[in-house]
């Protein structure tokens, strides 16, 4: 199976939307696919009865493909915000190692 990185993930987006997409009517199909998630988790957890067809995965990649569709079109670089974001985040709770020290770890 083919790595997928946020880069390539973008780069495809900007070219999929390039045309008139306004992050607006982006940001209503992500809202749309989170009321999905929140669907499904209510079916798995026994609070609505299961659809045949509900599934997790299908709707995070979706909530994930439009969110990363907002980020692309508004040329927002998510792997450095989300490391940027996680350094932040470290500090503030203390937490270790960060992101970026876990990634680096990861590369030896």
């Amino acid at each position: 199976m083919d790595q997928l990185t946020f880069q390539a993930l973008q780069s495809y987006l900007s070219l999929k939307y390039k045309e008139g997409r306004m992050s607006t009517g982006l940001f209503m199909k992500l809202v749309e696919e989170i009321g999905e998630v929140a669907e499904v988790l209510n079916q798995q957890e026994g609070r609505k009865s299961m659809s045949s067809d509900a599934s997790l995965e299908r709707e995070l990649v979706d909530v994930i493909h439009y969110a990363v569709a907002i980020a692309s079109i508004n040329q927002i670089d998510l792997t450095k915000a989300i490391i940027e974001k996680d350094e932040q985040a470290a500090i503030k709770y203390n937490q270790s190692p960060n992101l970026k020290e876990f990634l680096k770890q990861e590369l030896k």
